[in-house]
């Protein structure tokens, strides 16, 4: 059997330090050796992409400011010419094997446009990182309650917690680490690069799904995500962004001259939500 051409993809927005524990994870990620990476790096200033562009088969590609998630995702797939594509965040550690346990799971989903590892936090506590695609009903529980009551319903029905060992179809996968079918992630245009980040991921998924796509989450590939380096330092601004991301993500959904007031009950509700959660953030900092 052929085996499937790899590269990968990673966005950089001075990753610091975590650049290059991810690419050393990725040479014990898989026995495709070597596989070329390509950094799209959003205009660093901490020399780490230039220093992890020495090394062989990795690329430096500038996309001449800071684009944002998506679109620098798609300049680097447009970069890349293999049948698969790994796109993961610069701060994710590929346990060993963890790439060819998703190279061996796409060849029993023959319809995967995208495939997504188990994820674990630094504490090694499991993300909910394969979720069911947000309704109106459960989008709203999950905004009320998901912050200050983990376990309630809604919360739990979109996070899907309860099948987090399963290899199974999600309706979208987390994009700090999702291997992507080249066919297609160009067949719906990669990401909407209107999202600067968040729900770029949950935006493709729904899209792959729409052209008959399968988005699969496969346990038995493993990462860890250290957390986000770069969105640390800027936490008010990510929250107003990931707010803004939610409201463009379900104006879409919710069209038209019909589901104006909707909207408008939306803009509102989010933009309280992400006030609430900027004092609830400020107070615990001091």
């Amino acid at each position: 059997m052929t085996r499937a051409s790899l590269s990968a993809v990673t966005v950089t927005y001075s990753p610091g330090d975590t650049l290059a524990t991810f690419l050393d994870s990725l040479a014990k990620a898989t026995t495709q050796q070597p596989v070329p990476v390509v950094i799209a790096d959003n205009g660093s200033s901490d020399g780490a992409p230039e220093q992890a562009a020495g090394r062989d088969g990795v690329r430096l590609l500038s996309t001449g400011g800071n684009l944002g998630f998506g679109q620098a995702a798609n300049q680097g797939v447009l970069a890349t010419d293999s049948e698969w594509v790994l796109v993961a965040n610069p701060d994710v550690v590929l346990q060993p094997g963890a790439l060819d346990e998703l190279l061996a799971a796409s060849r029993r989903w023959p319809r995967a446009g995208a495939l997504g590892p188990l994820i674990r936090t630094e504490d090694g506590r499991l993300y909910p990182s394969a979720r069911a695609l947000p309704s109106l009903g459960r989008g709203i529980g999950h905004a009320l309650f998901g912050w200050w009551w983990p376990a309630n319903p809604w919360t739990a029905a979109y996070r899907r917690d309860d099948d987090a060992l399963t290899e199974r179809r999600a309706g979208w996968l987390s994009g700090s680490c999702l291997l992507l079918r080249r066919e297609a992630f160009d067949s719906v245009g990669g990401f909407d690069p209107r999202y600067f980040m968040y729900f770029e991921d949950v935006d493709l998924g729904e899209r792959l799904g729409r052209a008959g796509w399968l988005n699969v989450y496969v346990p038995t590939a493993e990462v860890t995500h250290l957390g986000g380096h770069s969105t640390s330092r800027h936490r008010s601004e990510m929250l107003a962004e990931h707010h803004r991301s939610a409201l463009l993500y379900l104006s879409g959904r919710y069209s038209g001259a019909r589901w104006a007031p909707l909207r408008l009950a939306l803009r509102i509700g989010l933009r309280a939500r992400a006030r609430l959660l900027e004092t609830v953030q400020a107070r615990r900092a001091t």
